[in-house]
């Protein structure tokens, strides 16, 4: 029999042991962040202003609304290649968690920093260390993140971030109007996909609260929606497209509000983005470059040309990418994606793709930009932007949907274009913009330095900035996944030690780069969300298992939140 303490002894015990315990407690919260937010239960709470009520001026009643195309799935060819269980390779296996580590690791100070500094604010000033709103004051960076948290298994932290979430009053923003594409890709985007992976209800009630308020900025005469949202006129019903508005920011809602069609049952979203489907499909083949649609066009005047230009860069970038996507996610049930997505292909493949004149011939391509002159003649930009880098994962996904075998080539060679970019730098990262030499055709050519005032490489370096961007990284994600060739995870790393290298501070946050073609490196206080939600999302992805994310079950948004194929 085990022998105890005299009574006043165990008493004397306890009672310092309650004064350890407040004394430990209080020093841990010395150093807690500015806000104290501790996980509780998710609670939802109302906007104050009901969208889904608000009285229209041009209501569609329910039974001319288009719906979800019904009928059996098409049969999708796989995308994601046949990976098999690795051998027991103990050493590959610690390589591949060390180098998840230290992209965690990353994100983790990031995320810890925020939320120090600029809890609900949309963004965190990685040098000054401050918050900083610039999408409405609704938190943008926590929601862009939160699948982010999730993927990383970071749930204490996504519990407080959703509660934070949840609470939310989308009535009370720091602006007195949004912008329609980045509202909806990080924010309706971001909580679709973190409700999908955590099945938590509280996410999808605000994911519709926003859905509504983004839906109802299309009414007006034409059912479409403005680039810029200003609240208040949209109260009155005097909410309008405009002449000249981004054929990106108009054609990239449509995965976000199919799925919240799917997710709710509710036609009016799905009617939304069909209305916008129609009208591109309408002037897909009378722009002056058919199959593809300018970087500006007049929404009062059904599309017509309000522009000259033609590239996959700012304002035309998403607008392709969706095509595909939207097909993937409705499961073939709705052929005109497949018939728009084919010409747009086409024609994007005859007219901006280009051969970099290299030292070395190498054999990759890039994306360049059109400007249609007088006359009708079209003429090639050989411009790099990084923002275009994403199309060499669109092509090669397009070419496993469509059984296109050489456009998985070409996706390929394009994935690489952005590489060798990165590569060409001194300090291994590719600027905003720069400008090559093109050859003649798709093949190779003699490089000839004398033809342009540029690097050794043969770049010539127009925006110098780095700020964060994960196309390319994106690309490379994306064909890994599709060719399972391993040296796509090699490419990966060695982009992540120069990025990682170049933009972080002496906070430990990351930043972007005033110039990278500089050796000695300074930075902008300026980090955007879409450093938590894509950029690191992909480099971890791509050294993770690749059952994550399956790419013949989840479709990614622009802004890299999955969502499910339904």
């Amino acid at each position: 029999m085990a022998v105890g303490l005299p009574f006043n002894a165990s008493r004397l015990a306890l009672g310092l042991l309650i004064v350890v315990i407040l004394v430990v407690g209080y020093f841990s919260n010395v150093s807690a962040p500015l806000f104290h937010h501790e996980a509780v239960p998710l609670e939802f709470v109302a906007s104050s202003y009901d969208w889904a009520n608000h009285t229209r001026k041009h209501p569609i009643s329910e039974k001319d609304m288009a719906k979800l195309p019904a009928g059996d799935a098409i049969e999708i060819p796989p995308i994601q290649h046949l990976f098999f269980s690795p051998p027991d390779n103990e050493e590959a296996t610690k390589s591949l968690e060390e180098k998840r580590s230290d992209i965690k690791r990353a994100f983790v100070q990031t995320w810890d920093s925020y939320e120090k500094h600029a809890w609900g604010r949309d963004e965190l000033k990685p040098l000054s260390m401050k918050g900083h709103d610039s999408l409405g004051g609704w938190a943008a960076s926590m929601i862009d993140a939160l699948d982010t948290l999730w993927l990383m298994d970071m749930k204490p932290e996504f519990n407080r971030a959703a509660s934070y979430v949840g609470r939310l009053d989308w009535d009370n923003s720091t602006s007195e109007s949004c912008n329609l594409f980045e509202t909806n890709i990080r924010y309706l985007g971001g909580l679709l996909s973190a409700y999908e992976l955590s099945s938590e209800g509280v996410l999808l009630s605000k994911a519709i609260e926003i859905g509504d308020l983004l839906y109802a900025a299309f009414d007006n005469y034409e059912h479409m929606p403005p680039h810029t949202i200003t609240f208040h006129d949209l109260k009155l019903g005097r909410g309008h497209p405009e002449q000249k508005q981004s054929s990106a920011g108009l054609g990239s809602m449509s995965l976000e509000f199919t799925k919240l069609t799917q997710l709710t049952g509710n036609p009016k979203y799905y009617d939304g983005i069909d209305r916008i489907t129609r009208a591109f499909n309408r002037t897909q083949n009378s722009t002056l470059i058919p199959g593809m649609w300018p970087l500006q066009i007049d929404v009062l005047h059904d599309f017509g040309v309000k522009d000259d230009s033609f590239s996959l860069g700012a304002n035309g970038d998403s607008l392709y990418e969706y095509l595909v996507k939207e097909f993937v996610l409705l499961r073939g049930r709705e052929p005109v994606y497949e018939e728009m997505y084919t010409k747009a292909v086409d024609a994007i493949i005859k007219n901006l793709l280009f051969r970099p004149m290299l030292p070395k011939k190498d054999n990759v391509l890039m994306v360049g930009k059109i400007d249609v002159v007088g006359g009708g003649i079209v003429n090639l930009q050989p411009h790099l932007e990084h923002l275009s880098c994403f199309a060499g994962g669109m092509i090669a996904m397009g070419g496993k949907v469509f059984e296109r075998d050489d456009h998985v080539v070409i996706g390929d060679k394009l994935a690489r274009g952005c590489a060798y970019a990165y590569a060409s730098f001194p300090n291994g990262i590719m600027p905003e913009t720069s400008s090559l030499s093109a050859c003649p055709s798709l093949d190779p050519c003699e490089f000839r330095s004398s033809s342009i005032r540029a690097t050794t490489d043969g770049f010539k370096t127009k925006d110098k900035r780095y700020v964060l961007r994960p196309e390319a990284i994106e690309s490379i994600f994306i064909l890994y996944r599709i060719t399972g060739n391993e040296e796509y995870r090699d490419i990966a790393w060695d982009m992540w030690k120069a990025i990682k290298k170049a933009t972080k501070t002496p906070h430990g946050t990351f930043a972007e780069v005033k110039d990278v073609t500089q050796s000695e490196l300074t930075h902008t206080d300026s980090m955007e969300s879409f450093w938590m939600a894509e950029t690191l999302k992909y480099f971890y992805l791509i050294f993770s298992d690749e059952s994550v994310l399956h790419l013949d079950e989840w479709v990614f948004n622009t802004e890299g939140h999955p969502l499910k194929r339904s």
